[in-house]
């Protein structure tokens, strides 16, 4: 039995504390909203975020960061990519042996950093891992068979986290590139946005098939420019990943861009959703990392103009498909 921390009580950190519950493991929870920790602590069920998901009553709820993080064997960080900066800043110092386990998936606005750049500004960047896949946090609470990838450059990081979140229902693999993981995992919420588009404006499955496939190469082509290898975005956290969030009911960020493309502003669909659509701020970072690396990625250049240049959604789909004609190419 190992002690995990997690830091942030939204859908994914639910769901991945009942994991871990049904593993036998020791769980402390905190979030900075004070009331949704009463009303966990009270409740035993997280009604805001993950309503169909009981919580097990070993599992503690705190208002106090340090309990969270202190003495743990793991830290699990699942609060927003653009949060976690200023959440880390708050933590005591922790024991050099505790694993730091990412769930965010994002790029900073301001730095363009991933979050594991931003975690080993802090932390030893061997102690640090990536949890990614396609995994929405309604079915793993639920036990739906899961399968993920837990990627860190330190060996022994990988190997505790494969052990403490593998069962019959998550299965975790190990995996080698930081980096490719976490631009895969960023990126294809870009991907879902336009899909979701697609989605609102009436195109059918031809079109959003081409999109995912289209997209997909441009998230290769861009990771690799990053340093990442290209063979990642052909499994788990890339193609995988891509495919739940583009077509799954459960998308946030596929359904963000349905109301767009029905003719709602972003600012109406933000202020409508209680989660955060991550795919939105990535947009941004994704647009000026492609600028500044010189790779060319016309569908999230459009997904860009879409959210924050008020273009029409089907003059970016006429736009995308009127395009000088090419050679299909692959990363």
């Amino acid at each position: 039995m190992a002690r995990f921390g997690i830091v942030g009580c939204g859908s994914w950190g639910t769901a991945l504390a009942v994991v871990l519950h049904s593993n036998k493991h020791q769980i402390t929870m905190w979030d900075r909203d004070s009331e949704l920790v009463t009303h966990l602590k009270n409740e035993r069920v997280n009604t805001k975020y993950l309503p169909d998901a009981p919580i097990g009553d070993s599992i503690k709820f705190t208002d106090s960061l340090s309990e969270t993080v202190l003495d743990k064997d793991g830290l699990v960080i699942a609060v927003p990519s653009h949060g976690v900066r200023s959440i880390i800043s708050l933590f005591p110092e922790i024991g050099p042996d505790t694993v730091i386990i990412s769930v965010a998936k994002g790029i900073e606005n301001e730095t363009l950093l991933r979050v594991s750049e931003v975690l080993a500004e802090k932390f030893s960047e061997d102690k640090i891992a990536v949890l990614s896949g396609p995994s929405h946090a309604e079915e793993v609470s639920r036990g739906v068979p899961t399968v993920v990838v837990a990627a860190s450059s330190g060996d022994e990081t990988s190997n505790f986290v494969q052990d403490a979140f593998m069962s019959s229902t998550f299965r975790v693999y190990k995996h080698h590139d930081v980096i490719g993981v976490e631009i895969g995992a960023a990126l294809k919420n870009i991907v879902a946005v336009s899909a979701g588009i697609i989605d609102g404006v009436g195109a059918g499955d031809n079109t959003k098939a081409a999109l995912i496939t289209r997209g997909l190469s441009e998230i290769t082509r861009l990771g690799i420019k990053l340093g990442a290898d290209s063979l990642t975005f052909a499994g788990l956290s890339g193609m995988g990943d891509l495919i739940v969030t583009c077509m799954s009911k459960y998308s946030r960020n596929r359904y963000l861009g349905e109301q767009i493309g029905k003719g709602k502003t972003l600012d109406e669909v933000l202020g409508e959703m209680v989660m955060v659509a991550e795919g939105v701020r990535t947009t941004r970072s994704a647009y000026e990392l492609a600028k500044k690396h010189q790779v060319e990625v016309p569908i999230i250049a459009e997904a860009y103009n879409v959210l924050f240049m008020n273009k029409d959604p089907k003059q970016a789909v006429f736009d995308l498909m009127t395009r000088a004609a090419k050679v299909e190419d692959w990363g």
